[in-house]
């Protein structure tokens, strides 16, 4: 038990800084021959199936930077893939405002851009945006009104052959677009309840052991 306080103190830094760190991006694909889709929602729904059976060639990962992203690279398969990417990040009060989003994908089926569960744009069109933003209709962007705290946006789209590099970008306020990625100092502004949960054991288990100590003096 002379470890208690070591342990409880470890809880506390896991509880407070687990949510202070950079964005996280999660890429999952999966095989998917479907056609274009008429709408956002068909775009989630379809994919979220495809990803939930990946196969070979296919998989979830965590990525440190969404820039020349391709499903090739990271599981080995070119072709028939439904891609679904998260970025979870955070919003500082300092930060709140307008934000805007873009995503340069190569997505030949179309693909749908979400923020928060809400669509933002989507498009049925073969996209490959060559790595610029000059054409808007090969790429998927968006703007919004953030509120300090967590956010999520995710990207959800359909590619048939030749899987191209993807990246994913934000701009707060008039700042330049930024690359999600594990160091682009977005930080988390409101812990989750989860969090709340960790530091109140912890801070429990410090109490717990306090009392043991001065009970034991006596």
């Amino acid at each position: 038990m002379k470890n208690l306080p070591k342990i409880a103190l470890s809880l506390i830094a896991v509880g407070v800084f687990a949510h202070a760190n950079a964005s996280t991006v999660t890429v999952s694909t999966g095989f998917s021959n479907a056609s274009a889709q008429a709408s956002a929602a068909a775009y989630q729904s379809v994919v979220n199936a495809a990803v939930a059976t990946p196969g070979a060639g296919y998989g979830t990962t965590t990525i440190a930077s969404y820039d020349n992203v391709t499903n090739s690279s990271l599981f080995g398969n070119g072709s028939n893939i439904a891609f679904k990417s998260v970025v979870n990040f955070g919003v500082s009060a300092a930060d709140a405002g307008a934000w805007s989003f873009r995503t340069g994908v190569d997505f030949g089926k179309g693909g749908a851009l979400f923020l928060d569960g809400v669509a933002l744009d989507f498009k049925s069109n073969d996209m490959w945006w060559a790595g610029n933003y000059n054409n808007g209709s090969q790429f998927l962007s968006g703007s919004s009104l953030l509120a300090a705290g967590n956010h999520t946006l995710s990207i959800y789209g359909l590619e048939n052959c030749c899987d191209g590099g993807q990246q994913a970008q934000f701009k707060a306020g008039n700042s330049n677009f930024t690359s999600f990625s594990s160091t682009d100092g977005l930080v988390s502004a409101v812990p989750e309840p989860s969090t709340y949960a960790m530091l109140l054991i912890g801070l429990g288990l410090l109490g717990f052991t306090a009392r043991r100590k001065q009970d034991a003096k006596f």
